[in-house]
């Protein structure tokens, strides 16, 4: 039998957007797949006006120039303390400057005042400024969803990369989300914010020049993560010896220091870190090139079968199902093979396939999606501090995932964080629901997928605040 047009593409813009926008439902109607497939072909698609953002080298130099004038502020005030004659007075508020960060996304405030944020702090916010424009804007979200979902498969963190992890997503995502998985996996790796984050900058060959005369050797992270984590797998057949012998042809992959006044923070292969000679793996031969060794095994790993495999489970996760049908991960993975990596074949291949249009929504958003769902269903805008905050709240702080691994995908990792979504959920209906209608908006926002219990139990409702707050925490809302 076949859904009813506004169920498909109410379906659709749950599944594979951000959710819908007041009108996005009778918009796509029509065809709801040919609305996906059209934003693929959208110029520009992925990519965000940011050019009044500092690349990631220009933030790494700014950020080393704000913690080395912070500790020359502190040396200071300490000089001044010792100084200072016996019983001047309570020097200790003097003498106790802040953190060399302030934690992104936090509210600074002094005595009350507001204040601007800081530079680390600022850093980010402006990167998610724009990353959640993008996403508030979208008529779907389509495009927007890829990046986020490659972002996060090769992700950073703020923990590590404070001042470059916003870049790093415009610098080695964006460009090549609709491209081919071999100039993202190229793109990512290099990228000094990955360098820094997996400990590969200061990774030495045991027989290279600075390897022997530092006494230092190899760091294994890079290596492993990327077979682990961004191409292969676990379990897809690769040894620890395997692992070894790709932390050795990555060495010299770093970065010059940020201390340096014109190229501080920029990519560069060194070649006295680099260990010499010959590599071995997965059974094949790689001669020293010097940074084309590296270059060689990603192209290599990238036409793997097994990364066809790993990164069309990966998708099917992502905007399906936890345990999507195996069907519809091998079209991906075929389609993976048969592009040559292919990005944008890929993502056609994923709104084509039948199996992606499963009526039964079983996969709940993270917290991420579900949040910026709910802005652009009630037309805010959001304050980007605020926004922030909430995020830390469910879990999903802007670019700070748990490990290298990223954002888990499974509803075992956020079920338990339903209750703090009520508490955003009713503090963000406190703020917008006197201008708006809940019962009008759960046709916008849910269209066919609300259940009747859903309708009454909205309509019911004490108030809007309540309303809101129950339409934004619907199992229809929730999940894709």
């Amino acid at each position: 039998m076949a859904l009813d047009p506004k169920f498909t593409a109410a379906l659709a813009l749950h599944r594979f957007g951000f959710g819908p926008v007041p009108g996005a439902i009778a918009a796509i109607a029509d065809d709801p797949r040919g609305a996906l497939l059209a934003e693929l072909e959208r110029p520009g698609a992925g990519q965000v006006a940011a050019g009044n953002l500092p690349n990631s080298a220009q933030a790494a130099r700014a950020f080393a120039e704000y913690r080395a004038e912070r500790l020359a502020q502190r040396k200071l005030l300490q000089r001044a303390k010792q100084q200072a004659p016996a019983g001047s007075g309570d020097t200790s508020a003097a003498t106790k400057p802040e953190g060399d960060a302030q934690a992104p996304g936090a509210s600074a405030t002094n005595n009350g005042q507001n204040r601007p944020p800081e530079l680390p702090a600022l850093l980010v916010q402006n990167e998610a400024q724009v990353r959640l424009e993008a996403a508030l804007s979208a008529q779907i979200g389509f495009v927007e969803r890829l990046v986020w979902f490659w972002s996060n498969h090769f992700c950073v963190s703020t923990d590590v990369s404070l001042s470059m992890a916003g870049a790093y997503e415009r610098e080695a995502i964006r460009p090549h989300v609709l491209g081919r998985f071999i100039d993202m996996l190229t793109a990512a790796e290099s990228h000094p914010a990955m360098l820094i984050y997996l400990s590969n900058a200061q990774s030495m060959g045991p027989n290279s020049v600075a390897g022997i005369n530092n006494n230092r050797g190899l760091n294994e992270n890079l290596a492993r993560e990327t077979l682990e984590l961004h191409t292969l797998g676990v379990r897809s057949g690769y040894s620890q010896a395997d692992v070894t012998s790709f932390a050795k042809v990555l060495t010299g992959w770093t970065l010059i220091s940020t201390l340096v006044p014109a190229h501080g923070g920029e990519p560069v292969f060194f070649k006295r870190f680099h260990e010499p000679g010959e590599q071995v793996v997965l059974d094949r031969h790689y001669l020293d090139t010097g940074f084309e060794q590296g270059r060689a095994v990603l192209a290599d790993l990238a036409a793997h079968p097994a990364t066809a495999r790993h990164i069309a489970r990966k998708l099917a996760v992502h905007f399906v199902a936890d345990e999507p049908p195996q069907s519809l991960v091998d079209k991906l993975a075929e389609r993976f093979i048969v592009s040559d990596g292919d990005l944008k074949e890929v993502a056609k291949a994923l709104i084509v396939a039948d199996e992606s249009w499963t009526p039964h929504r079983t996969k709940l958003k993270r917290p991420f999606d579900w949040h910026v769902g709910a802005l652009r269903l009630a037309g805010a805008r959001g304050v980007i501090a605020r926004f922030m905050n909430g995020q830390a709240l469910l879990g999903e702080p802007m670019w700070r995932p748990p490990a290298p691994n990223g954002f888990p995908e499974h509803e075992a990792a956020w079920i338990d964080g339903l209750a703090q979504r009520v508490d955003v959920a009713n503090s963000f209906a406190g703020r917008v629901a006197e201008r708006v209608d809940p019962v009008a908006l759960l046709d916008e926002g849910l269209g066919p997928l609300a259940s009747a219990e859903t309708r009454n139990t909205v309509a019911r409702a004490g108030d809007r605040v309540q309303a809101l707050t129950l339409l934004l925490m619907a199992p229809e809302f929730l999940r894709r």
